[in-house]
């Protein structure tokens, strides 16, 4: 009985590394979670954010969009200083001083840090619209910032405004009749030293409501940054740069 005590021994001991031999495939060969694969799924879906590299960014709080194809065209006309191939993740997510991004269905849109602040001299956001307007023909200014209800968007045609309204705690700019897409979306827009109030909605009820729906006035007019196709982001290359002068 003795003699094959070390026998047992051992066969149970190979016996326990093969099961936990066994137990170690199946746990590396296992496929992923199911739940874990939807929550992915989930977070790439119909959110802001519609490529996973630039989620942190999401949308500009300030863009311009031009109506063109052309990209060396529009950098000519904004005068841009030290020029240089720039990709869309550099663009949206570097601090670029101004961004010009590949067409887009037609349009081009401008981003970054260098576009006016009407908010801090709308006189100068004038000044620069008009200007663009004039070199390139349809071009249209929105800025956001949720955080002080500020907010702005400019409509330009061939160097006339066809629709302008900013506010910054009151009306800086308020030109041209209202577009079909406003009424629609039913954006607010006071008067000149028209308190901020609108029926059953408190002031800043009002101001978050005309914030939250400029996303959706660019995409009538003509793009929303955050619902451009994002498999273009690693194919195409736009231009980065600085405004050689301010307006």
């Amino acid at each position: 009985m003795l003699d094959i005590m070390p026998f047992l021994l051992l066969l149970l001991l190979s016996l326990t590394l093969s099961i936990g031999l066994t137990i170690v495939i199946l746990v590396i060969r296992r496929p992923p979670n199911s739940e874990n694969v939807d929550r992915e799924s989930e977070g790439h879906g119909s959110s802001a954010c519609p490529y996973e590299r630039t989620c942190a960014f999401r949308r500009p709080g300030c863009w311009i969009a031009v109506k063109s194809h052309n990209l060396r065209t529009v950098q000519t006309a904004l005068g841009l200083h030290n020029p240089k191939p720039c990709s869309w993740i550099e663009g949206l997510t570097t601090d670029e001083k101004l961004f010009i991004a590949p067409p887009v269905k037609g349009w081009i849109l401008v981003i970054g840090s260098g576009l006016p602040d009407p908010s801090d001299d709308v006189d100068a956001c004038f000044r620069f619209l008009l200007e663009l307007s004039r070199k390139l023909g349809q071009v249209q200014f929105f800025s956001i910032n949720p955080v002080l209800h500020h907010h702005a968007w400019v409509k330009t045609d061939g160097g006339r405004i066809v629709r302008a309204y900013a506010w910054a705690g009151k009306t800086l700019w308020q030109q041209g009749s209202l577009t079909r897409a406003e009424k629609e979306l039913e954006l607010k827009c006071f008067e000149y030293g028209e308190p901020a109030s609108w029926n059953s909605f408190s002031p800043t009820e009002a101001l978050s409501v005309n914030s939250d729906r400029i996303p959706l006035l660019a995409a009538r007019w003509s793009l929303d940054p955050a619902h451009i196709d994002g498999s273009l982001f690693e194919t195409e290359r736009g231009i980065s740069g600085e405004l050689s002068r301010r307006y």
